[in-house]
């Protein structure tokens, strides 16, 4: 399974967190990486966005079909993050739009084993991959870019 983590662009501060909306340098931020990940995102798959402001701008470049799921909030855990995504077993991959800490912890938990406090930049894409070899799992790293390499 292919488990794509986007973290929404660059975002306007604000005193109600899901009502926060891209700044103008999020908002290309989100259409160059929206027109990346468009280009190699294989077919069928699922689209998963936060339910904040920010999030929902950010995959809207993308011009798919998404899928709002609120336990993609900010806050959630790297358990919700998996669970909906359906990591590792589910038949198609997942894009996941969402927030930190919440995704660099996904990622440090995949990669290393534990869920660790690593940062992933605003607009940055890890594309990660489930592997199953002679009886054993491993976690494949594909991609890590930010939005000024797309």
């Amino acid at each position: 399974m292919d488990l794509i983590l986007w973290r929404h662009a660059d975002a306007e501060a604000g005193a109600l967190d899901l009502d926060r909306r891209l700044t103008a340098k999020g908002v290309k931020q989100a259409e160059r990486v929206g027109a990346w990940l468009d280009k190699h995102l294989p077919a069928g798959c699922r689209i998963l966005v936060s339910p904040a402001e920010r999030a929902k701008q950010t995959a809207a470049p993308l011009k798919r079909k998404c899928k709002i799921v609120p336990e993609l909030a900010p806050g959630a855990g790297v358990e919700a993050i998996l669970d909906a995504a359906g990591w590792p077993d589910a038949a198609t991959p997942a894009l996941v739009v969402g927030h930190q800490p919440c995704l660099g912890e996904v990622a440090a938990f995949l990669v290393s084993g534990k869920a660790s406090p690593w940062s992933i930049r605003k607009g940055g894409v890890w594309w990660l991959a489930s592997r199953e070899r002679g009886g054993d799992s491993s976690v494949i790293v594909k991609v890590v870019i930010g939005p000024d390499f797309v």
